[in-house]
């Protein structure tokens, strides 16, 4: 969803901004081409206008679409924020209360329970941030408002306008993120429409308020992306002395003893073994971490379609387990922080004097232009990434 706003759309924004009654007449004229689009694909008025009634445009929504951050998380940074000592607990707090829902869910389809924790707890913190914007005003004013990806939130709003109609959902209860994604494991209606299932038995599929219809649709989702049963997602390993970075990639498959016999090892230095195809992830180059990863690393990847990301639900669901964290130090002399050490780093720079808001831990612009000033005061590049360093000279 970055993709920069044409100059002559945002200039449409200003004037719409300046003159809401403009923008009000466009929409109403947009919203009756959308119920005449909806009618067209089996969508009753009545559900269009049960739906859509009063809402009004969301231009705020433009705004975040034209506005994201272009700041460079390095992957040490995205995997300490995302898979850090609170959120492993806060899992398994998590695990114990649905258990019986998880467990149901790997049974049914087959898919390791810990991985599909490991989903909820990157897409949504176990539930905690599922997103608070009203998804059809969401939706809608990105279908009116974003000439670039019409066409797709058009059919995501359609969608979404099943939903309303099949009665899965209350339409009060669909909220999610500014681009439409939403639920315990922030499906996309598209997404929800073609894998979503009743986990909980009530004849509902409701991925908002049902916990148990949340995991097992995120269940459907792995097995019908390719998920193996049995195989595992991949694992730490050590690289031989000159590996050769070029034969990386997730896509380079080969068979374990073919990485056996460069000398890949288990990163503990035991021997490879299994007889499966698997590439080797060297998301930080030779010298940090490096994984083998398998078919069902490629499944998890399905979800989100970055590695990164990848990564961080794989390595909390082993977490989950109660296996350790990655073994092989990051190629930076400024290691990255917990979201528990950033709140503290925010709470510095407020007594300091620095406006960073709440201290949250989500490091926002504020807190980077802070902290940016405190990289100039102590001789770094002012890039605004929260490290080591910066912590340590805000605690002296």
């Amino acid at each position: 969803m970055n993709r920069t706003l044409a100059p002559t759309l945002l200039a449409l924004l200003g004037l719409a901004a300046a003159t809401p009654a403009l923008a009000q007449g466009d929409f109403r004229s947009c919203l009756s081409s959308l119920r005449a689009q909806a009618a067209a694909k089996g969508i009753s008025g009545q559900a269009f206008d049960r739906a859509t009634g009063g809402i009004e445009p969301d231009l705020k929504i433009l705004e975040l679409m034209d506005n994201q951050p272009e700041f460079k998380t390095p992957i040490w940074d995205y995997l300490a924020a995302l898979v850090d000592d609170e959120r492993v607990q806060d899992g398994r707090a998590a695990m114990r209360q649905w258990g019986q829902a998880l467990a149901a869910a790997e049974a049914r389809f087959g898919v390791d329970r810990h991985v599909i924790a490991g989903v909820w707890g990157v897409e949504s913190n176990f539930g905690k941030d599922i997103g608070g914007r009203p998804l059809v005003q969401s939706l809608a004013t990105l279908a009116c408002y974003a000439p670039r990806r019409r066409e797709y939130f058009t059919g995501e709003l359609m969608a979404t306008l099943k939903i309303v109609q099949d009665g899965d959902i209350d339409p009060a209860n669909l909220r999610g993120s500014w681009a439409g994604a939403f639920g315990h494991t922030q499906f996309m209606p598209s997404t929800f429409q073609r894998l979503a299932v009743d986990g909980d038995g009530d004849g509902h599929r409701d991925i908002m308020m049902s916990v148990p219809d949340a995991v097992a649709s995120t269940a459907n989702f792995l097995k019908k992306a390719g998920w193996v049963n049995g195989l595992p997602w991949g694992y730490e390993v050590r690289l031989p002395a000159g590996f050769d970075a070029r034969l990386a990639g997730r896509r380079n498959k080969k068979p374990l003893s073919a990485w056996a016999a460069m000398g890949v090892t288990h990163v503990d230095g035991r021997p490879l073994s299994g007889n499966y195809p698997a590439g080797i992830l060297i998301p930080a180059g030779v010298q940090g971490p490096a994984f083998v990863v398998t078919k069902n690393f490629d499944a998890v990847y399905s979800y989100n379609a970055a590695e990164s990301y990848g990564l961080a639900i794989a390595l909390l669901g082993d977490r989950l387990k109660g296996l350790p964290g990655i073994r092989t130090a990051w190629p930076t002399d400024d290691p990255p922080l917990s979201r528990a050490q950033r709140r503290e780093l925010q709470r510095l720079l407020a007594a300091r004097g620095y406006d960073v808001g709440e201290p949250d831990g989500k490091i926002g612009a504020k807190t980077r232009e802070a902290i940016k000033d405190v990289e100039r005061q102590i001789g770094l590049e002012q890039r605004g990434r929260p490290g080591a360093k910066v912590l340590q000279a805000l605690r002296g």
